[in-house]
């Protein structure tokens, strides 16, 4: 396929470099800042605007990988066009682009980007959806290009999906952010949690997490987390982070095991 990148970030770097060697060509792409878009461009073998209004029209298909405020606001300028468009977002429904365009989807990469880091795509989880059974097979054939990994979920599981990304990733790496600033403070360092973060995430591979949590809450050690609680009077913030997810475990803990 002829594609247009809209978009130069993370994700936007990512999949213009998965379609490319999969051997789909990148025509445009396109930036509102210039020079990040001349770079991606360089990269994938593309040309590189920062004007909407100057995309050609010599594409079969948009891909929009820009902030979710800037996702439908974006639509609306290239539905013009008369081409498939189809977002990467994972919060972002369908629906509001259907008010511009019937020609629309979802292409949604469950992933952790970073431009700076390879990662395999093939193992990416690739979300699709689309306004018609014609435009979900064609994004599902895209997908299945660069993905072993394609699933066909509505705007209502993706924004579920979506909102379980965030505990699991993003408040997950915060924490580690939480305990990397614990040990500096004492004058250690991450490394040393590196390899009880590597071995957790090994355990979840087969097994659900609730199955495999360990640590003072599970235990109801109330002379541990007192401790810990303690070693904390100096950030109430996180004092009430501790006892929230603390509190949330021990439930967790009794319904697995039945104790209601």
């Amino acid at each position: 396929m002829r594609i247009t990148i809209v978009g130069s970030g993370n994700v936007a770097t990512h999949i213009s470099a998965a379609l490319k060697n999969a051997g789909h060509r990148i025509v445009q792409v396109h930036s509102r800042n210039l020079h990040n878009a001349a770079l991606l461009a360089y990269h994938v073998g593309a040309e590189a605007t920062d004007d909407l209004n100057a995309l050609t029209i010599n594409t079969d298909l948009f891909i929009i990988s820009v902030k979710d405020d800037a996702v439908v606001p974006t639509i609306a300028q290239l539905a013009k066009y008369g081409k498939l468009i189809a977002h990467t977002s994972g919060a972002v429904e369908l629906l509001p682009m259907l008010q511009f365009t019937q020609q629309a989807g979802v292409f949604y990469p469950l992933q952790t980007f970073s431009k700076t880091k390879e990662l395999n795509f093939r193992e990416v989880p690739m979300c699709i959806e689309g306004a018609s059974e014609a435009i979900t097979k064609t994004l599902e054939d895209l997908a299945r290009d660069i993905s072993n990994k394609v699933y066909r979920i509505s705007s209502q599981q993706r924004k579920v999906l979506h909102l379980a990304a965030v505990f699991a990733c993003n408040f997950t790496n915060h924490l580690y952010g939480v305990g990397e600033g614990l040990l500096k403070d004492s004058g250690m360092s991450f490394d040393m949690l590196r390899p009880l973060i590597a071995e957790t995430a090994d355990k979840i591979k087969e097994r659900s997490p609730f199955k495999v949590q360990t640590g003072p809450a599970v235990r109801n050690d109330e002379t541990t987390m007192a401790a810990h609680l303690q070693l904390l009077e100096q950030q109430p913030h996180l004092q009430d982070v501790y006892k929230m997810l603390s509190q949330d475990i021990i439930k967790n803990h009794n319904e697995v095991n039945g104790d209601r």
